[in-house]
């Protein structure tokens, strides 16, 4: 019993659940993955996509698992003035990082793949949080009816 004393103990358990601002961070996270992932591909001059899994039928009715490759669309564009420019999106909803200015500008094709990892960071460190509920908000209100 003398190796327990040693240590020190608390009464704090493991929650159940995310909360939900966590599980959204977590989402925008693995989608700004996915287009960091694109830019290096590109640049690279591969293709990227993702997999995902879909349960079917088959003839005879037994259901079995096939896996399916995912399109990754780019959330970067060229502007009118001719630079790059980047979106973030939050399903189809693309967020405003600040007031009225929903997209990057960028000074060259190079600048995407740090651009796209600072957000990252932001999303991760909880800074984008109200732009996110805005996004979720809007998603969510196009079920209800």
């Amino acid at each position: 019993m003398s190796a327990l004393n040693n240590l020190k103990l608390s009464a704090v358990k493991r929650p159940t659940a995310l909360p939900a601002i966590q599980q959204r961070r977590n989402k925008l996270s693995n989608k700004l993955w996915e287009q960091i992932q694109l830019a290096k591909a590109q640049q690279t001059g591969a293709t990227f996509s993702t997999k995902r899994f879909k349960t079917v039928r088959d003839i005879t009715g037994a259901t079995k698992t096939v896996e399916l490759q995912k399109r990754v669309r780019q959330w970067w564009f060229v502007a009118d003035s001719g630079k790059l420019c980047l979106n973030v999106k939050y399903g189809t909803k693309v967020l405003e990082l600040q007031k009225n200015k929903p997209s990057v500008e960028l000074n060259t094709p190079a600048d995407l793949i740090n651009t796209l990892e600072i957000i990252k960071g932001a999303v991760e460190a909880g800074e984008l949080d109200s732009q996110i509920e805005f996004a979720s908000g809007a998603v969510r209100a196009r079920f209800t009816k």
